[in-house]
């Protein structure tokens, strides 16, 4: 079979068969179909879709397209936890080291940015000497010692979605339901962890602009994840700001340190303490949401939490202990403060340009060959909602050298709305998604007949 008639079935709009989507996994993994064609299926679907048998089929064969980590000699059931990614989303760094203060075990495979700024896996290297390519053996002895890791996928698990990953980064098919629930899931099962908890973002920095699709995505996971035996809950939280005030991958280890240090709050904690409190639940260590909370705040006024990162960190080779002293960490030689063109209130953010403006300073990729530079990005000095006057500083952004400044500067005011009215607060969790139902937030559901 040629592999470019399964590209012509599927941009006619044609289901594939399960043989036809395992030699699309198989040619991804092996490298026997080049990028050029892999680039071409992957824009069909994005067209076209997929439909719940071929996604679930494509899910299992990228799963099986390398190794699966066997976590049965732990003697608890692991949990782990995904985003689907935003602005400043530093909600691993906060929710991992947290519920394993509360006794859980956390098993998590990362990736790296998807989309505009870094993602966990490149946070976590901004650590000095702070390694992510732990083998198995490793993973699961750290895991077993002090309760958690994050790792990056080794090459022989799901090698089909670490090459489609990279593939998609740069071609423009990030933004695709089956695509990203197929690749979220195939790690979660090759992983082997025996519980998942989703955060799937919606708004102007996710890849779900519309609660309409990010519910789509979050029933889509779940319902893979019941084909598969394994019990999946998933979060429907707002991206229509950062998350975080810190967007950049040095300054959110920061953030993450701030919050376990009892030195921050907001919004980061808030979803963070949503994911993790569900977790715990996932595996028997909380009997109710509220329980979960107060554990894990328990365990940040304790310092618990916040010494779990760090024997994290210490755990995956950092050199320095920068949980003690976040000075430590990459710094930019570089702080210019982004003034407010007018007076008024924050009535909107663009945030998908904020995370544009972190890459183009280099907290990002725009290529899956560039290099991130840890220390650069910026931090966010006003949230939706708030007041400001004309010259007040925005946010600061954090530069390698000045002659980005202008450029940045620009960027951020243009991304920033600022209105003569208060806009609508909003919730931060809109929907919980479980195998049997769908909540939404009050005023927020489908309209009933």
């Amino acid at each position: 079979m040629a592999f470019v008639d399964i590209i012509l079935k599927k941009k006619e709009g044609l289901p594939l068969t399960d043989e036809e989507i395992r030699l699309f996994a198989e040619g991804a993994a092996t490298g026997s179909v080049p990028d050029y064609q892999l680039s071409a299926l992957l824009m069909a679907i994005c067209f076209q879709g997929l439909d719940a048998r071929e996604t679930t089929t494509l899910t299992m064969e990228m799963m099986k397209s390398g190794d699966q980590v066997d976590l049965s000699g732990i003697n608890d059931i692991c949990v782990d936890k995904h985003s689907t990614g935003g602005v400043g989303d530093t909600t691993t760094l906060v929710v991992v080291p947290l519920v394993a203060a509360c006794g859980a075990h956390v098993a998590k495979l990362s990736g790296r940015g998807l989309g505009h700024t870094g993602g966990t896996l490149d946070k976590i290297e901004s650590v000095p000497g702070c390694r992510i390519d732990l083998s198995e053996e490793q993973f699961i002895e750290q895991v077993k010692d002090i309760g958690c890791a994050v790792i990056g996928q080794t090459k022989n698990l799901c090698p089909a979605d670490k090459s489609l990953y990279a593939i998609r980064d740069v071609t423009g098919t990030v933004g695709c339901v089956p695509l990203i629930a197929s690749s979220i899931i195939s790690k979660k099962l090759a992983s082997g962890a025996g519980a998942i908890v989703l955060d799937v973002k919606t708004g102007s920095g996710a890849l779900m602009h519309t609660l309409e699709d990010s519910v789509k995505l979050a029933e889509t996971m779940v319902a893979i994840g019941r084909h598969a035996g394994k019990p999946v809950y998933a979060l429907v939280t707002g991206m229509d700001q950062p998350l975080g005030t810190h967007v950049g991958n040095a300054l959110e280890v920061k953030e993450a340190v701030d919050i376990l240090s009892g030195r921050a709050a907001g919004d980061l904690l808030e979803v963070s303490l949503e994911l993790g409190s569900r977790m715990l639940m996932a595996v028997g260590k909380a009997e109710s949401v509220e329980d979960g909370k107060r554990q894990m705040t328990e365990a940040i006024q304790s310092g618990a939490g916040l010494r779990k990162l760090s024997e994290m960190f210490r755990a995956q080779g950092a050199s320095a202990d920068v949980c003690q002293d976040v000075s430590l960490l990459p710094q930019a030689p570089v702080q210019i403060p982004v003034p407010a063109p007018r007076d008024g209130y924050v009535v909107s953010m663009d945030t998908t340009e904020i995370g544009y403006c972190a890459q183009h300073i280099g907290a990002g990729r725009v290529t899956k060959a560039d290099t991130i530079d840890p220390a650069v990005g910026l931090v966010m000095q006003v949230r939706l909602g708030d007041y400001v006057r004309a010259g007040e500083p925005m946010c600061t952004l954090h530069l390698r050298n000045r002659s980005q400044a202008d450029a940045a500067v620009r960027a951020m005011q243009e991304a920033v709305c600022i209105g003569e009215k208060a806009p609508e607060k909003r919730p931060l969790v809109y929907a919980f998604v479980s195998a049997d139902e769908t909540i939404y937030a009050e005023g927020y559901g489908p309209e009933k007949n």
